[in-house]
């Protein structure tokens, strides 16, 4: 209840202010400031009951008893009245008793006299008139009790019980009402999420039985386990001789693709088709499975294959077609209309153990699991694609999106310096609209409280944001010389973060363009890196603690993170350069030189004995933190994951965007990534070295280039965010498969 009214006074105020009627809120703050009832907070009562004894105000405490008689106790039922009864006699008693330990017979006296009328007929004060004439009364054993410690922490504790069962027991006003309102309505909100799981879940399995059902029931008997795209796919089964097939679980079923090479950052299509029947060496109704039978009859007659299903499914070997089926190429479109086209990678046929690296986007857009046959062996992909929401209040490209730590709240920042804070759960929602007069260039949550959001400008200034509040908290000015905070991160514990501030970039590039009379896209970015700091800032005092020694000089640092305790900071800067932090000691751990030009984002593994970064040299690279510049895994990415990202318009125009947020986010044990694409965030599972990236699902759903990604596991549901330069963010939930 306490709590309740106090943040009723709050919205008063508010109310009050908002209205301009300044005089009743100076009325309301002075009567708030003397009331007696301490906004109902049990623990400020008994304080002031304590220091009214302390201070020997016996006048001043038989005044406030007599206020809370007849405010609160008057009110309670004639079986009550012995209770406040006691609790008044053990009170004064209480007052009796300090008197006397302190050594104060003169107020000791005095309480008798004033109190004789009222208290010398009552049994129960008969004994204690000879207390102020006893020389050691805490050695009397009608005494002794009340001079313990225990009796003093058990009368205030029963004091306390009883004030605060009466103050839940009294009715509430109706305005009271909206805190009981607010509980009961986020706890149907996380039993309406629980139920929306329960409830995808049910239809997946439900759209698959009906799938299957739809296959075995709707086909003719002889061609319950043919491809649907015509007999004349059988002659793939020739180049599928010696292999033995085995039931995936789910009935899902194995596509054949034939096997081709692709170029980097261009998908080569194939043929897709599904399996044949169980048996080819029997005879067939049809000429075009006669035909298949003649052909492929000695290699094929022991081949078993799995019951057909409607999911889609990729494996990672076959023998390269070079010719296509005409005949049957309208009713492929129309099936693979309804599917997305899957690919994977590829065996070749000279050395089936040598894997061509591919990273292929996949979707599935049945929203079931799929099954890849890989060594023979059946393997779920890791992920369904449950939903896919789309936020579109920005009008210009998103240069940040973050999740909060509670995983309910979302704060996203555009190039125009607008941030919007909405809310997905249960509906999507913008709770809070930031325009700021100054541009902003980067934002981060704090970690307590997770209402806090930093944002860092481009004039020197951090800004402090309440999120509930709605309003401006703290304005901290970091340095003139470097106006532009690139970075921010807070620590785990709350209490500082970090912040990168680097000078302007812009009179560096106007000096190149004048030397060279030219100006183009990249005058930006200038061949020496742009002046920086890193400096670290307390959260509550909002002080600058101390500025980072950066070697082998001042450098712009683009991208900061924390490991789990906050012992170890990773910062990625324009020189290349990745250097490793020691918080405790506050100086530099490791640093090495990681990529060919700037270090655009930089995270920690889930065991955080490695380091991933992402570069502007196009690589993916995972780093030994316990041995200096040591890769252990390094990827290629193609400019649509790394930037920099461009959006052509129309008339030749195009936009240019330098990346800003993350590149790149894990999900909960560290197994997969999600980077950006060109339509939409990819997730890949992080295999060794020599495997290489393997693309796992494609969330899509973009139109635009995705210029940052963000990952949240705190929900039981994974949620990925994916923001594009058009400045739509989508929104993916995701259902993890247990193994």
């Amino acid at each position: 209840m306490a709590s309740a009214v106090e943040r009723t006074d709050d919205l008063v105020r508010e109310y009050l202010i908002y209205r301009g009627f300044t005089s009743t809120l100076k009325h309301l703050d002075s009567e708030i400031k003397a009331d007696k009832e301490k906004g109902f907070r049990v623990d400020k009562i008994i304080d002031q009951l304590q220091q009214l004894i302390q201070n020997y105000d016996l006048t001043g405490l038989k005044e406030y008893w007599a206020y809370l008689d007849r405010r609160l106790f008057s009110r309670l039922e004639d079986v009550y009245r012995p209770t406040v009864n006691k609790l008044r006699t053990s009170l004064y008693r209480f007052y009796v008793i300090h008197t006397v330990q302190m050594k104060n017979p003169e107020k000791t006296q005095e309480f008798f006299q004033k109190q004789a009328l009222e208290l010398q007929a009552q049994t129960e004060w008969r004994d204690w008139f000879a207390l102020p004439f006893i020389p050691a009364p805490e050695q009397n054993p009608s005494f002794s009790p009340y001079f313990s410690r225990q009796w003093a922490d058990t009368f205030l504790v029963s004091l306390h019980n009883f004030l605060s069962v009466l103050f839940q027991c009294m009715p509430q006003p109706v305005l009271l009402s909206f805190d009981n309102e607010v509980q009961r309505i986020k706890t149907v909100q996380e039993e309406n999420e629980e139920f929306r799981q329960m409830l995808f879940a049910l239809q997946g399995e439900s759209r698959q039985k009906r799938d299957e059902e739809m296959v075995h029931h709707k086909l003719p008997p002889y061609v319950q386990h043919m491809d649907r795209l015509g007999d004349t796919e059988l002659d793939l089964v020739s180049s599928q001789r010696n292999v033995n097939m085995t039931t995936p679980s789910r009935n899902f079923f194995s596509t054949f693709l034939p096997q081709t090479r692709r170029a980097p950052g261009k998908m080569a299509p194939g043929p897709q088709s599904s399996p044949t029947q169980a048996s080819l060496g029997r005879k067939e109704p049809t000429a075009a499975a006669q035909s298949a039978k003649a052909k492929d009859l000695p290699a094929a007659k022991d081949l078993k294959m799995p019951t057909v299903s409607m999911a889609t499914v990729d494996v990672a070997t076959g023998h390269s077609r070079q010719r296509r089926h005409h005949d049957h190429e309208k009713e492929r479109k129309e099936l693979l209309s309804k599917l997305t086209p899957q690919n994977s990678e590829k065996k070749t046929d000279s050395d089936p153990d040598v894997q061509t690296e591919a990273l292929p986007e996949q979707t599935d857009s049945t929203n079931q699991a799929r099954v890849c046959e890989v060594g023979g062996a059946a393997v779920e992909q890791p992920f369904i694609k449950l939903s896919q929401e789309e936020y579109g209040e920005h009008h210009s490209s998103i240069m940040h999106c973050r999740v909060d730590c509670s995983g309910r709240r979302v704060a996203s920042l555009d190039v125009d310096g607008v941030v919007k804070v909405w809310a997905f759960n249960p509906i999507m929602q913008t709770k809070a609209t930031i325009m700021s007069k100054s541009p902003l260039l980067s934002l981060e949550w704090a970690a307590k409280p997770n209402r806090l959001l930093l944002l860092g400008s481009g004039v020197g200034t951090v800004k402090l944001y309440d999120t509930d509040a709605k309003k401006n908290l703290y304005e901290m000015s970091v340095d003139d010389v470097h106006p532009r905070i690139l970075s921010l991160a807070c620590s785990p514990s709350g209490t500082s973060f970090v912040c990168s501030a680097a000078a302007q970039a812009a009179a560096q590039a106007a000096a190149q363009a004048a030397h060279s009379g030219v100006v183009t896209e990249g005058d930006a970015r200038v061949s020496a890196p742009v002046s920086g700091q890193l400096l670290l800032w307390d959260t509550k005092t909002v002080k600058q603690q101390l500025q980072f020694a950066l070697e082998p000089g001042p450098v712009a640092i683009n991208c900061t993170a924390f490991n789990h305790n906050g012992n170890l900071l990773v910062t990625g800067a324009a020189d290349g350069m990745i250097r490793l932090f020691d918080m405790q000691r506050y100086e530099s751990a490791l640093s090495w030189k990681a990529h060919d030009g700037e270090v655009y984002s930089v995270e920690f593994s889930y065991d955080e004995n490695t380091v991933f970064s992402i570069g502007e040299d196009g690589k993916f690279v995972q780093w030994n933190i316990h041995r200096c510049g040591v890769k252990q895994s390094e990827y290629s990415l193609s400019q649509d994951a790394v930037g920099p990202f461009v959006l052509s318009g129309y008339s030749g125009y195009k936009q240019v965007q330098i990346p800003r947020g993350r590149l790149f986010a894990f999900d909960s044990e560290g197994q997969h990534v999600l980077t950006c694409s060109s339509s939409g965030g990819v997730i890949y599972r992080l295999n060794k070295a020599d495997t290489g990236l393997e693309s796992v699902l494609s969330l899509g759903g973009h139109k635009a280039p995705v210029v940052t990604v963000d990952w949240c596991s705190a929900m039981d549901c994974g949620t990925c965010l994916t923001a594009s330069m058009d400045g739509k963010i989508k929104l993916s939930t995701l259902l993890a498969q247990k193994p």
